[in-house]
């Protein structure tokens, strides 16, 4: 089943919750790029609950008839990409987000507010 991007946001910032992801963050970017039209970013504390974030968004999306269609990073956990179309994903340990900063990189992208 296909569904808008903004459906697909808001399943995967209820996994992130899920797995008490620290600092999700939602740009809205479809006006400033053709990449996507949302980044989802969050951080785990370690590298196991990086990969316990990753998994939940994933195992969640495809209940729901939404499949992965490229993973990056998982084995070494400290940047996970996970790209599912519309909405790509970013799960960082804390270390990484703080280096990369991509809300910094993408300051022009609208930041969703979250229910």
């Amino acid at each position: 089943m296909v569904q808008e991007p903004q459906a697909i946001v808001n399943l995967v910032v209820e996994a992130c919750e899920d797995k008490k992801a620290h600092d999700v963050t939602v740009l809205d970017i479809s006006e400033i790029s053709l990449i996507a039209d949302y980044f989802v970013i969050c951080s785990g504390r370690s590298k196991t609950h990086v990969k316990a974030i990753a998994e939940n968004i994933q195992d969640k999306l495809e209940d729901e008839g939404i499949f992965l269609k490229r993973k990056e990073g998982f084995q070494e956990a400290y940047w996970v990409l996970m790209d599912f179309g519309d909405v790509v994903v970013h799960v960082f340990q804390e270390a990484e987000r703080q280096f990369y900063n991509l809300e910094r990189l993408w300051g022009d992208a609208r930041v969703v507010g979250l229910a």
